[in-house]
């Protein structure tokens, strides 16, 4: 029965992300508002003011940033396969004792008596109504995005409320009290990590971005990989392991010496660890530490049940359930346990 319920909540979790991604992700982005409203709460700002102020300097600085990345980006796109095809010889030359290995492989299986025969070409086809899909594709995540932000809103200006209702419910008070004080301080924790990490991601972008200016990149592509770059780093070891093979691209896409091609990836090397290991540890201490085995298990499970957003979610719901654990009596044992 513990299989089968597993694999029913497995599966309508993958089911249901059409539903669940715009409801976590709205969570997600009160969570990292909700600090700020609470700061401008103590300055005598009305909640509802606040949360619209949040949400509205959120989304202006959002299209700031795509504004000035989105033409990079368009011609990057455009420009890309042309430069793959320029970057190949490079890479045969990087390959070339693979190759080699290779074919003497191939000799050892044709002299052994092996099947060496090429493969029939395969031909795919891309499908009749393609491009009917992507046309009925646009309007869906237009509603998905703005179901986001409103949910956003509505989560940050009466999530308080809602909480409360439903505590309201539990029938003795001293349960009541015991959930306020749980539920407070889960909140509170997992607002300040949220936003912490947040902060320091953003930081380590537009670091990255200067630092790929000074190279010689123009600002607009640098913007469009340090946004990149403080993306990846909501997922640990998955999105910079991603980032240094991205980087490795742009580098010897960008540059003419082999040495200098080297140094975007070296840099944002240096500058991950620089922040996964001193920075982000000092700032969070041991509180919020999570064991690397649980966190890359966290991140195979819901990169595989939500792709990209499943990504940037898993670290925050990971804690989420290491703050209520450690908690709850009698679960303190598997709060350490995803240390």
């Amino acid at each position: 029965m513990l299989v089968l319920a597993t694999l029913a909540v497995g599966y309508t979790l993958w089911a249901a992300q059409d539903l669940l991604l715009p409801v976590l992700l709205a969570m997600f982005f009160a969570l990292v508002g909700n600090p700020i409203i609470r700061v401008l709460r103590r300055i005598y700002v009305p909640r509802f003011l606040g949360a619209l102020i949040v949400l509205i300097g959120g989304m202006a600085a959002t299209g700031l940033l795509a504004q000035k990345m989105l033409p990079s980006a368009m011609e990057w796109a455009q420009q890309a396969p042309r430069e793959m095809r320029q970057l190949a010889p490079k890479l045969r030359e990087l390959t070339k004792p693979v190759q080699d290995a290779n074919k003497a492989a191939e000799n050892f299986a044709r002299a052994a008596g092996g099947q060496t025969g090429k493969q029939p070409q395969v031909v795919h086809t891309a499908p009749q109504d393609e491009p009917y899909r992507k046309l009925l594709a646009t309007p869906r995540f237009l509603a998905s995005l703005l179901a986001v932000v409103l949910l956003t809103f509505f989560f940050m200006v009466y999530g308080e409320n809602l909480q409360r209702n439903a505590i309201a419910l539990l029938p003795g008070r001293q349960q009541k009290k015991f959930t306020v004080e749980i539920l407070h301080s889960i909140e509170r924790e997992v607002s300040r990590y949220v936003l912490t990490i947040s902060i320091i991601n953003t930081v380590v972008g537009l670091v990255f971005a200067g630092v790929l200016y000074l190279l010689g990149l123009p600002l607009a592509e640098a913007l469009l990989w340090g946004t990149m770059a403080a993306l990846l780093n909501f997922a640990p070891y998955v999105g910079p392991l991603i980032g240094i093979v991205a980087m490795l691209l742009v580098g010897f896409i960008s540059f003419e010496e082999p040495f200098q091609s080297m140094l975007p990836a070296v840099a944002y090397l240096v500058l991950h660890t620089i922040e996964g290991q001193i920075i982000t540890p000092i700032i969070l201490g041991k509180r919020m530490a999570l064991s690397p085995l649980v966190l890359i298990l966290a991140l195979m499970l819901f990169g595989w049940l939500w792709g990209i957003i499943g990504l940037l979610l898993a670290v925050p719901l990971l804690v989420c359930v290491k703050l209520v654990l450690a908690r709850v009596e009698g679960m303190e044992g598997w709060a350490r346990l995803l240390e």
